[in-house]
């Protein structure tokens, strides 16, 4: 067997852990749903948590961690993996402010980086152009961390509130929480999008990042401004995004071991071809997005 083999069946397991989770609140109490969706957020925020933390290790490292701050990812995105972590273990119908403390710095922390990241691509020569956009500091990388945070964060507040009728931003919870998966779901594709032009989708396979996630992402929209009812098709398609970042952790891995020296010379290659920790955000976002569907379908 393979490494890109190994590493895709790892994805796979991971990913359909997470999944088997929300099946299995599928069938607990109704009083119990709006805890069982903070507990998936949970997971999507930890999910999205180690993404960043592989993808800024391996580009901070890169780097030479030139500037102090390019430790900062590593340590809050670490942070907010074990927070993620405990809290889709906690069944508890109240926020831990702890957890709490780690998200809003995990978003604060994105925030952050996203201006060093400006700041980055701004002081080179030509500014914004495309050969900056296309390799000074990534600009959207950070905004990862923000939404780890974000989704974190929203899990805790939505522990606080009733179990028959929690509500979020002055809107029932489930509406708000498939608002911002959407949006969570569209800052996403636009990273990829500059990625996968910047290589000329030379592979077919490229298109569909740039076409699964758009379209569930307006389907929560529907989701979040229509009568709640159960949604078959949106679920399906939920789930064919979260099977996207399995899949393009695997096509990223064939990209790494296509390179000279495949995973011989991994030393190299994990920093020159496509990056591995990419793909599993839409996971993430597909089942915050489920998540958020069923707590949806109870409201009324």
């Amino acid at each position: 067997m393979n490494k890109t083999t190994t590493v895709g069946i790892a994805v796979a397991c991971g990913l359909a852990a997470l999944i088997g989770t929300s099946k299995r609140a599928d069938r607990r109490a109704p009083a119990q749903t709006h805890v069982d969706t903070a507990r998936t957020f949970n997971h999507s925020s930890a999910l999205l948590a180690l993404s960043v933390l592989s993808d800024s290790a391996m580009e901070h490292y890169r780097g030479s961690f030139d500037n102090p701050a390019m430790y900062t990812p590593i340590v809050v995105s670490a942070l907010s993996l074990l927070a993620g972590l405990h809290g889709g273990r906690d069944h508890e119908p109240q926020r831990h402010p702890c957890r709490n403390s780690v998200y809003v710095g995990a978003a604060l922390a994105g925030l952050a980086g996203t201006g060093f990241h400006v700041y980055n691509i701004t002081k080179r020569p030509g500014q914004w152009s495309w050969h900056n956009l296309f390799y000074a500091a990534p600009i959207g990388a950070p905004m990862a961390l923000l939404l780890s945070g974000a989704l974190g964060a929203v899990a805790e507040r939505l522990r606080d509130e009733p179990q028959h009728e929690p509500r979020l931003f002055g809107m029932p919870a489930g509406r708000a929480l498939a608002l911002l998966t959407s949006a969570g779901l569209v800052g996403t594709l636009g990273e990829v999008a500059l990625l996968h032009f910047r290589g000329a989708f030379q592979n077919p396979a490229m298109y569909a990042p740039i076409v699964i996630p758009p379209v569930a992402a307006a389907l929560l929209v529907n989701t979040a401004i229509a009568a709640p009812r159960s949604r078959w098709f949106t679920r399906l398609w939920l789930r064919m995004t979260a099977a996207l970042g399995v899949v393009g952790v695997g096509f990223h891995a064939r990209g790494i071991a296509r390179n000279h020296g495949g995973w011989r010379n991994w030393s190299q290659n994990l920093f020159n071809g496509p990056p591995l920790p990419a793909p599993p955000s839409f996971s993430a976002l597909a089942l915050a997005g489920l998540a958020a569907q069923r707590l949806r379908e109870t409201e009324r």
